[in-house]
């Protein structure tokens, strides 16, 4: 580990296998928080499991597919049975579709929607209690930029990303009293399907890149998870029903 800011904490990470899941899994354990890692495919967040356990962290594999509310509320219980406790929460897992606006099936609407802001949801409802008894905490939910800018072929997935910000600003005005803070991050990051886009059209990223004021695309761990790592903190702790834009100047 590099630090002990987040020692005694305890944090669900959702969609931990790959992306900025895997990125903030890892800032998280860097800064001694205990991690337990969710994702449809097990086998994927043992071996980010694996990668925190190698460098002296503690971390926890569950498979859990967030569309299903049955799953995210056991996923929840056995890592309180396993820390002992829950005192934060980062929704990252989502699906998304590209189609055009015209040819959007309801079909895609409910991936988006059941495995975004149905997941985001089901993660809260399960974590509340918990957040509670361990006297507060922080949930860092994830919108996206396609969703704040518009962008074509991104309606279904729009839908449930803007969905997920306005329940954020619901829960953080509802919780507050429990010393809860409820925050959004929108990134720009090279997420899986990022890098296979940059692979697959290199001209079309470049001027991605371009177009950023930083002309980079954010890090997973760097950029977005160590800015988690503040929201869970107490670095932010009078900051709630926010969104951070981290975008790199977009």
């Amino acid at each position: 580990m590099t630090g002990t800011r987040l020692a005694g904490q305890t944090i669900l990470v959702t969609g931990a296998g790959q992306g900025i899941g895997r990125g903030t899994a890892l800032a998280l354990a860097k800064e001694g928080a205990q991690v337990a890692l969710a994702g449809r495919t097990k086998a994927k967040c043992e071996v980010v499991a694996k990668e925190i356990e190698g460098f002296g962290g503690t971390a926890l594999a569950l498979g859990c597919d967030v569309t299903e509310r049955s799953q995210v509320d056991r996923a929840v219980a056995d890592l309180v049975e396993h820390f002992g406790g829950l005192t934060g929460l980062v929704n990252n897992a989502a699906s998304s579709v590209q189609q055009p606006l015209a040819q959007v099936t309801d079909a895609d609407v409910e991936l988006c929607w059941r495995s975004g802001a149905m997941g985001t949801l089901y993660g809260m409802q399960a974590a509340l209690p918990h957040l509670r008894a361990a006297g507060g905490g922080s949930i860092v939910n994830f919108g996206s930029s396609t969703a704040v800018d518009g962008n074509a072929t991104f309606g279904a997935y729009a839908m449930a990303k803007e969905a997920i910000r306005g329940l954020s600003r619901v829960a953080a005005r509802e919780w507050g009293r429990y010393n809860i803070r409820v925050n959004v991050i929108v990134p720009v990051a090279n997420s899986p399907a990022s890098v296979e886009f940059g692979e697959e059209h290199p001209e079309r990223f470049e001027a991605v890149q371009k177009s950023l004021a930083l002309r980079r695309v954010g890090d997973c761990e760097t950029d977005i998870g160590r800015a988690v790592v503040a929201l869970v903190s107490d670095d932010l702790s009078y900051m709630t029903g926010d969104t951070l834009m981290l975008t790199g100047g977009k």
